[in-house]
C-alpha cells in the first residue's frame, strides 16, 4: 500500500446528514474535500432509511384516512383503497431518489470529490478505503491509503438488535418496516420511542393492526404526559394497542408469520402478528471504521468526545452526529457540521444553541425546544408557564384538528423564553418560531408583541405569551 499513498486536505468519513453538509460547507469556504461513502447513495439513514421515507407513508396513510373519512365535510366518495406497491414506488422514486439526486448535485456543484469504499483508520493522520459495493457514481478508491490534513468523522448510528429478536425473515428493523410489500394485517413495533409510535401512526392509517410493547410506563418517553396523552387517545382511536411496561422476551419466526413473547408484571403473554419491528434504539457507529487504531477519546457509550467546535482530542480530527453526546437528530448535525468546517477554515464556530428541537410525526405532531418546567425545576430555575389550546384557534378548528395545545416556559423574574410545548396540527413547522426564541433568549413580550398572521396555527404562540404577561385575549 505505501506506493499508492495520496494526500488530502479535508476527508469526511460518511455521506449523511452530517457528513455532506460538511462537505458543503468546508468547499465553500475554500477547502479541498474528499468524502467516502460505503453505501452506493448519498445521504445516510435519515434519506434514504429513516426520516424522510418514513414521512412519505406518514403522509400516505393521512390521504388515505382523508379519503376514507370525508363525510364529515359533506364529501361523498367511492371507498377508498390502497395499493401499496405504487405507495412505495411513490416513496422511493418520487421522495428518496429525488433528495439524493439533489445531494448528489450539490456536491458535484462544489468540486467534492466522492469516494465509494469502506474507510479504515491506520492511526491519526492515515486511513486506507477498501472496495464496498458496486461501482456507480462514485470513483472507485479501493485500495487506496490516504494521508489527510483534517478529518470529519460523520459515520451515524445503526438499529440496536436485542436478545431473541434477531433481524431475520419476519422480525425487522426500522428500514425493513419502511419496505414491507404489502401493509401487514398484523404489526407489532417494539419500543414506542419516536420511530416506533411514529410508523404505528402510519401503518394504523394505511389499514394494519398495530400493537406496541413499551418497556416503559408512557410512548414517547421524551415529551411530558399531557402531551404524549393526546396522541395516545388518537392512536387508540384508530385502533393501536399499546401495553406499557412490557419486556420482550423473544420472536420465533414461522413462514407466514411471527410469535412474539412478551412480559407483563410477571406475567408472560403472547402476540401473532406478519411482521415484528423492532425500533428500540440506535448505537453509533463508532467501532467499525479502526477508531482504535487512533488516539480519539471515546466515552463509555462508545460516543467521541468533542468540544465546542467538534474537535475530538487530537487537534485535526472533528466528530459530529449521531457519533457524538447529545440528541440523535438530523438538523443537530446539520448544525454540527457547519460548525466543524468552519473551525477547520479557522471561522470563530461553536456549537454554542440553546435549545435543539424535537419532533415526533404523530398524529397529532409533538414538538418541543429547551426546558420543560420539570427540568427548569430540577435546575433551580423558577418559571411560569402558559398554555393555549388548539381548540381556540380558528385555523385549527376549521382543519377539524382542534386536539393539542402551545405552551411556553418563561423565567418568572424576566420573562425569557426557556422553553416550548406544542402538541398539535403544525407543530413540527411551528417550533422553529420557538426555537429562535428560546435560542435568541427573547421574552414573552416580544412574542406578544410579534403580530402573527390570522388565522393561521401560529396564533396560539402569541396567544400563550399574552397569557404569560398576563392580558389573555381569546381564553
Amino acid at each position: 500500500m505505501a506506493d499508492n499513498v495520496v494526500e488530502k486536505d479535508t476527508v469526511i468519513i460518511g455521506s449523511g446528514p452530517g457528513g455532506y453538509v460538511a462537505a458543503i460547507r468546508a468547499a465553500e469556504l475554500g477547502q479541498s474535500v474528499t468524502v467516502i461513502e460505503k453505501s452506493d447513495t448519498v445521504g445516510g439513514v435519515c434519506l434514504n432509511v429513516g426520516c424522510v421515507p418514513s414521512k412519505a407513508l406518514i403522509t400516505a396513510g393521512h390521504r388515505l384516512q382523508q379519503a376514507k373519512n370525508a363525510e364529515t365535510y359533506g364529501i361523498t366518495t367511492k371507498e377508498a383503497t390502497i395499493d401499496f406497491t405504487k405507495t412505495q414506488a411513490w416513496k422511493d422514486e418520487k421522495v428518496v431518489a429525488r433528495m439524493t439526486n439533489g445531494v448528489n448535485m450539490l456536491l458535484k456543484k462544489h468540486k467534492v470529490e466522492l469516494i465509494q469504499g469502506e474507510a479504515y483508520l491506520d492511526n491519526d493522520t492515515q486511513l486506507r478505503i477498501m472496495p464496498a459495493g458496486p461501482r456507480q457514481f462514485m470513483d472507485n478508491g479501493g485500495g487506496q491509503t490516504i494521508k489527510f490534513k483534517n478529518l470529519i468523522l460523520a459515520t451515524g448510528s445503526r438499529p440496536v438488535e436485542i436478545k431473541g429478536f434477531k433481524f431475520e425473515d419476519r422480525i425487522v428493523d426500522s428500514t425493513g418496516g419502511l419496505n414491507f410489500k404489502e401493509v401487514p394485517k398484523e404489526l407489532v413495533i417494539i419500543g414506542g420511542g419516536y420511530v416506533g409510535t411514529e410508523l404505528a401512526g402510519a401503518y394504523a392509517d394505511l389499514g394494519a393492526h398495530v400493537t406496541i410493547l413499551e418497556g416503559t410506563p408512557q410512548i414517547i418517553p421524551n415529551f411530558e404526559k399531557d402531551m404524549v396523552s393526546v396522541v395516545k387517545k388518537n392512536l387508540e382511536k384508530k385502533g393501536v394497542t399499546i401495553v406499557n411496561n412490557a419486556m420482550a422476551k423473544k420472536g420465533e419466526n414461522a413462514k407466514d408469520n411471527v410469535t412474539v413473547t412478551y412480559e407483563v408484571d410477571g406475567k408472560e403473554a403472547k402476540v401473532v402478528a406478519d411482521y415484528c419491528m423492532v425500533t428500540v434504539g440506535r448505537r453509533p457507529n463508532t467501532d467499525n471504521f479502526g477508531l482504535e487504531m487512533t488516539t480519539v477519546k471515546t466515552t463509555d457509550r462508545g460516543l467521541i468526545e468533542v468540544d465546542a467546535q467538534g474537535r475530538t482530542n487530537v487537534p485535526n480530527i472533528y466528530a459530529i452526529g449521531d457519533i457524538v453526546p447529545g440528541p440523535a437528530l438530523a438538523h443537530k448535525a446539520f448544525f454540527e457540521a457547519k460548525t466543524a468546517a468552519g473551525a477547520i477554515s479557522g471561522k470563530n464556530t461553536a456549537n454554542d444553541f440553546i435549545g435543539v428541537p424535537a419532533v415526533c410525526f404523530t398524529d397529532p405532531e409533538l414538538a418541543s425546544v429547551g426546558l420543560t418546567q420539570a427540568e427548569a425545576k430540577d435546575k433551580g430555575i423558577e418559571v411560569s408557564s402558559a398554555k393555549f389550546p388548539f381548540a381556540g384557534n380558528a385555523r385549527a378548528v376549521s382543519l377539524d384538528a382542534p386536539e393539542g395545545f402551545v405552551r411556553l416556559i418563561a423565567k418568572k423574574d424576566t420573562g425569557t423564553l426557556i422553553g416550548a410545548q406544542i402538541v398539535g396540527p403544525g407543530a413540527s413547522d411551528l417550533i422553529s418560531e420557538l426555537s429562535v426564541a428560546v435560542n435568541c433568549q427573547l421574552n414573552a413580550e416580544d412574542i406578544a408583541l410579534t403580530i402573527h398572521p390570522h388565522p393561521t396555527l401560529g396564533e396560539p404562540i402569541q396567544e400563550a405569551a399574552d397569557i404569560l404577561i398576563g392580558y389573555p385575549t381569546h381564553i
